[in-house]
């Protein structure tokens, strides 16, 4: 059985993403210089715009290391394929704040 590597390939997630009309993924997981990364390439070149969470993901290649796969490929990922960031200003990035209406300026 092959080890899968990337969320789409051999998958049906393509196709279940577009039928749900799916534009924007946010991004989990582990390996992040193997999987992650993998999966928001394939992303990428399948339009999908994508967000990584870097505290919800890790990287047992090089860990301890004074420099990791984990910084490498959100570096590369960051300037080329979306957008990093840490799951607690995403969070709050998605508050709704209310919309001040003619009768609150009253």
């Amino acid at each position: 059985m092959p080890m899968l590597l990337c969320g789409f390939y051999q998958t049906n997630l393509d196709a279940i993403l577009k039928q749900l009309e799916i534009k924007f993924l946010i991004v989990t997981g582990s390996t992040t210089s193997v999987c992650v990364e993998s999966t928001v390439r394939d992303a990428m070149f399948r339009d999908y715009s994508c967000v990584l969470l870097t505290d919800c993901m890790g990287e047992p290649i090089g860990y301890g290391l004074p420099r990791s796969n984990h910084e490498a490929s959100l570096l590369v990922i960051q300037t080329l394929f979306g957008w990093v960031s840490e799951s607690e200003e995403f969070i709050k990035s998605l508050q709704v704040r209310p919309i001040a209406t003619a009768r609150d300026q009253r």
